[in-house]
């Protein structure tokens, strides 16, 4: 008899925020909790582990954002001096063990869902996660498969295939083929910063870039020197350029225009999330 597969474990972390700033996180919560138990905040480092700037760094910081203070340091006396737990301060580590317990039961939760979603749904549901949880600097971003690989003598082409009307094209080094585990079918983030994007406005135009997405204009962010453009390329997607005010004004470009986002094969930047 086969036993039904346990549901997928999904964990996250609670990261608490203010208007001024970050607040609480695991780390600061470890971190309170340390100086609870051992009155010292030399020890309370070690132990989560931090060096001792960078704990009373963190003390500092939650002291600024607090309605109260949540840590305390004395100085001289018999014992020396030390540093503690205010009563405000366990209340927050209570309150923050509280909400993340509770999140943890809402990942729960959602894990139970996800184990009784068809198997197609469920892996392209797991997929999207991972593909969120990838954070780059990079405002380009598509996810894909590779489709075909052509070995050269130094370089790797790799061709993603992002749906059944774009694919786009990168070439990396042997090796970083070799250390990202690449091969036809490998699912992969293509990376690629808006300020190697190039617009072009005439589909018969001959250039050497290998990646043309076209679509329209969906947004123009005006700027004194450059402009951000966003290409709607149908079907979710769009393309995001950089590029001089002057190159808006004398390409015509305006929400609604035709246009295509070029980009070279070396400006693409491959990611695999594990």
């Amino acid at each position: 008899m086969t036993r039904p597969s346990a549901p997928p474990r999904l964990t996250g972390q609670l990261d608490i925020r203010t208007d001024a700033g970050a607040y609480l996180g695991d780390t600061r919560v470890r971190l309170l909790e340390a100086i609870g138990e051992h009155g010292s905040i030399t020890q309370a480092a070690k132990q989560v582990p931090l060096s001792y700037k960078a704990a009373w760094d963190a003390v500092d910081a939650m002291n600024n954002l607090a309605e109260q203070p949540l840590v305390e340091r004395s100085t001289g006396g018999k014992a020396g001096g030390g540093t503690r737990l205010t009563e405000h301060g366990r209340r927050v580590v209570a309150l923050y063990r509280a909400m993340q317990a509770e999140s943890q039961r809402g990942l729960d939760r959602a894990a139970a869902l996800l184990a009784h979603m068809p198997e197609g749904d469920a892996a392209s549901f797991e997929r999207l996660l991972r593909r969120l949880a990838l954070r780059s600097s990079a405002r380009n971003q598509f996810a894909g498969s590779v489709s075909a690989l052509r070995v050269g003598p130094v370089d790797v082409e790799v061709v993603i295939r992002l749906d059944e009307r774009l694919s786009l094209a990168a070439v990396v080094t042997q090796e970083s083929a070799g250390l990202l585990g690449l091969a036809v079918g490998s699912e992969v983030v293509a990376m690629v910063k808006a300020s190697s994007v190039m617009l072009v406005a005439d589909d018969t135009l001959r250039i050497s870039a290998r990646n043309r997405f076209w679509g329209t204009v969906s947004r123009i962010v005006d700027g004194p020197v450059n402009a951000e453009v966003t290409l709607d390329l149908g079907h979710g997607r769009s393309a995001v350029a950089v590029v001089t005010a002057e190159s808006v004004r004398t390409m015509g470009l305006a929400e609604g225009v035709r246009a295509g986002a070029v980009f070279k094969v070396s400006s693409v930047i491959l990611a695999v999330i594990d």
